[in-house]
């Protein structure tokens, strides 16, 4: 399962004229990137879940014959929200699936993902990788009268980040309601909420979030320096 139905703002201008999974990141789309990737990992039956401009989406893969695949299309007639957009699709899944957003690039072992999925019997299996960041700002503690103890100058925080892939058995889908708005977050709290199973898988690998005009053009670069190193630009 694609989602590819956003609206893409944080893109606009380039939004205006292609859905953000049409976006090039070096000679093709972002979602041809996903596809080839999915592909790579034995994963060739694709449901697609469209919105604003899906019709350019459909043009372009068609019934996903040249990429060796087999494409269908759900379409949203308006924004759903990530949840909402997977519960629109509903009626095309049909068994345990892989969901992944349509904007990003990926690169991980998938199998590993699956397995453990697999292993927990588990109703939703979350993706994750480390992350670091510096912050912007100077952090300050202080104590209960308001006396300064301590001065963290721009800190590096790291975690574990939702790099926007899951497996997922076909029954989560209940725990999303239909025609509504309802982002993944929320469908993970009623599912939690509900004792539903639960969990995330730690990866390593490469996760580029195309989601402004700056990380857009970030992967760009990324994709260029990676081609003058000759490595696998196509799946970073």
């Amino acid at each position: 399962m694609v989602l590819a139905g956003g609206l893409g703002t944080r893109l606009r201008p380039y939004t205006f004229l292609l859905p953000k999974p049409m976006l090039p990141v070096g000679p093709k789309p972002i979602m041809e990137h996903l596809l080839e990737w999915l592909k790579g990992w034995g994963i060739d039956d694709v449901v697609v879940s469209t919105g604003y401009l899906g019709k350019m989406l459909q043009e372009y893969f068609g019934s996903g014959a040249d990429w060796g695949m087999k494409i269908v299309y759900a379409t949203s007639a308006r924004p759903l929200g990530t949840a909402g957009q997977l519960k629109a699709a509903e009626s095309k899944i049909k068994g345990r699936f892989v969901c992944i957003y349509g904007d990003q690039l990926l690169d991980f072992d998938l199998a590993k993902a699956l397995d453990f999925h697999r292993r927990k019997k588990a109703t939703a299996t979350m993706v994750l990788m480390k992350y670091s960041t510096e912050l912007k700002y100077g952090f300050m503690e202080t104590d209960k009268q308001g006396r300064l103890t301590e001065w963290k100058e721009k800190p590096t925080i790291s975690g574990y980040i939702n790099v926007g892939c899951y497996v997922m058995e076909r029954s989560f889908l209940r725990f999303i309601t239909p025609g509504r708005v309802y982002e993944m977050n929320d469908a993970f709290n009623d599912a939690k909420a509900a004792g539903a199973r639960l969990y995330a898988v730690k990866v390593d690998g490469k996760f580029t979030d195309i989601g402004d005009r700056r990380s857009f053009r970030e992967a760009n670069e990324l994709y260029t320096r990676d081609l003058e190193d000759g490595g696998d630009a196509g799946r970073s």
